[in-house]
């Protein structure tokens, strides 16, 4: 089977843009968590969130390409274009070998909460086309329009496709990319996931299931995953692509392999939009077909990047998936949740956690979970508190949870040069 590593990386997240930026923030332990600006959220029952300081100009969007594409998918070509030049693979990149696996789970959200606002009968006048629309309204309402951009932004000319999986969105793009690779469809792919969704229609969603923290009076201590007084996740926003590409093809150019990803699986509760059965025999199950993938016995895992939203099931319900899955070794093995320093960015968080556990890998460091100070004594695993531990972290799994009952899984190792007889 074809061998899949991770040879380039770029994020923009809350805290800064770049991987350099975003490394430097987790490991300090720092939080991105702020009162909203985009927008007025004061009649909002939750009016924080993890936004990311970002200026078109300043990454060299022009005045037409900033007002045409959406937040999510300027944040998307600023990713794909740090992790093409990060990867060094544009040179002798063949455009049909090379495809985009892009995740979202809102898509171009801000630009259509803007255009309903604009185009309703109180908004914007018609106009002599007898029109309301942007002309790019189109490019709003299609979330496959954001894989068409990072397409058109790095010449991917290969499999192209857009993957919508509520938060397990970034996850399961980078699956999908890792299959296309080893079942010989493609050489590179463009992989990762983008979401900018704080806007009052998203801010709103949330608000009335209540699944957003209201500790709106402290907002950096606001997410707090496995906290005894956890009271919901905040909302962020930001993107991470992943240049993956075939082992033999990076190792002859003698590329930088941040990783190796040696497995994936995914399953569903078929249960609940938005609960979890408490056991979590789904999440297990997914980290046990993913082990399995990856020729690994639980006792190899050397650090759990968590989903860790901070809301009360989820916390619980992980715990219980990695007990059930790990056995004994989840009580050895140090667990972090990156949310709790850069907020929950919906589909686009599943891609930030895997840079971070590519990062780990190449670091050897666990990035801390901010904010636990009380843990909540059913979360009794190592959720590493407050501050970044230096360790071999060879192997590490990634997970992910989603409303509508998506589990996901992913297992990133240190890339082996020879093959293990």
């Amino acid at each position: 089977m074809r061998r899949v590593v991770i040879t380039g990386i770029g994020v923009v997240a809350p805290g800064g843009v770049g991987t350099k930026a975003f490394w430097e923030l987790l490991t300090a332990g720092r939080t991105a968590t702020r009162d909203i600006t985009l927008f007025d959220a004061s009649p909002f029952r939750s009016r924080i969130a993890a936004e990311v300081d970002f200026d078109p100009a300043a990454h060299g969007f022009t005045a037409e390409e900033a007002e045409r594409l959406d937040r999510a998918a300027q944040f998307a070509v600023v990713s794909a274009r740090e992790a093409v030049a990060d990867s060094g693979v544009a040179d002798g990149l063949d455009p049909l070998r090379t495809g985009v696996s892009l995740g979202s789970a809102v898509g171009c959200t801000t630009g259509l909460d803007t255009e309903y606002a604009t185009v309703s009968d109180h908004g914007r006048k018609w106009n002599v086309d007898h029109t309301r629309a942007v002309a790019h309204l189109f490019d709003y309402f299609v979330p496959s329009s954001l894989a068409a951009e990072v397409a058109r932004s790095t010449g991917a000319q290969g499999p192209v496709s857009l993957v919508s999986n509520g938060c397990t969105s970034g996850l399961d793009s980078i699956g999908h990319a890792v299959d296309l690779i080893r079942e010989g469809n493609a050489d590179v792919m463009v992989a990762g996931a983008t979401d900018a969704p704080i806007s009052p229609i998203t801010v709103a969603c949330f608000d009335a299931i209540k699944a957003t923290s209201s500790r709106n009076d402290d907002p950096a201590t606001a997410s707090r995953p496995f906290d005894r007084t956890r009271n919901g996740f905040v909302l962020g926003e930001g993107s991470a692509v992943l240049i993956l590409e075939e082992f033999e093809r990076a190792r002859r150019r003698d590329a930088p392999m941040y990783a190796e990803i040696s497995g994936f699986a995914s399953r569903s509760n078929a249960y609940h939009m938005t609960g979890l059965r408490a056991g979590g025999d789904e999440m297990a199950e997914a980290i046990r077909v993913c082990l399995d993938e990856a020729r690994l016995a639980p006792t190899a895992v050397d650090y759990i990047n968590a989903h860790g939203s901070g809301t009360k099931q989820n916390d619980r319900h992980e715990t219980a998936a990695f007990k059930r899955s790990l056995g004994s070794h989840a009580h050895e093995v140090p667990v972090s949740s990156i949310k709790s320093m850069i907020g929950h960015s919906l589909g686009a968080i599943g891609s930030l956690e895997v840079a971070a556990s590519a990062l780990a890998i190449t670091h050897n460091t666990v990035p801390p979970t901010a904010n636990l100070h009380e843990p909540d004594p059913d979360c009794d695993l190592d959720y590493t508190p407050l501050t970044a531990r230096e360790q071999d972290t060879g192997t590490v799994l990634s997970v992910g949870s989603g409303f509508g009952g998506f589990q996901s899984a992913m297992i990133l190792t240190r890339p082996r040069l020879v093959e293990a007889v």
